[in-house]
């Protein structure tokens, strides 16, 4: 029978608890996340040939999730305020998506998941944003980390 994990964020009593990395060792921690913006082809010739009304979207897009990963502990309740080394921000068109993928590095106790989710959530957001008057049937899908290395439990990659 394999064990259950403990979730972390809970003390002894079940209360929420940030937790306490400071007997913890510094390295060097990455993550990479990813998501989508599906929307019409239109909308994505729109955006792609700079004639959005509101400016260039995909440098807004990534402006706002480099500034968002930087504010992660200001919006997760629980995550650790970390001094960040790297995010980079790609944003890839396709056919009627925008593939949105976010790489955070840091050297710290603690690692940098949520940093990339939270990057690739606010691109997503100001995706949606910037677009909404001529396709508010956006979708933003698939949220997700795909890889992440460093700390204790060592690396993770997504199937």
């Amino acid at each position: 029978m394999t064990a259950v994990p403990t979730l972390t964020h809970l003390d002894e009593a079940g209360q929420a608890r940030m937790v306490d990395v400071s007997d913890k060792q510094a390295t060097r921690r990455k993550a990479v996340a990813t998501g989508f913006v599906a929307m019409r082809p239109e909308t994505l010739e729109m955006i792609v040939s700079g004639e959005a009304s509101k400016g260039d979207v995909l440098a807004t897009a990534r402006i706002a999730a480099i500034m968002a990963a930087k504010k992660t502990s200001d919006i997760i309740p629980l995550c650790h305020p970390l001094a960040l080394s790297s995010v980079k921000v790609d944003l890839k068109p396709t056919d009627d998506t925008i593939e949105i993928t976010a790489t955070v590095v840091t050297t710290g106790t603690t690692g940098v998941e949520m940093e990339a989710l939270t990057a690739v959530s606010a691109a997503a957001l100001t995706l949606y944003d910037m677009c909404k008057a001529v396709d508010r049937g956006m979708r933003i899908c698939e949220i997700r980390l795909l890889h992440k290395s460093g700390g204790q439990s060592g690396d993770y990659d997504a199937q």
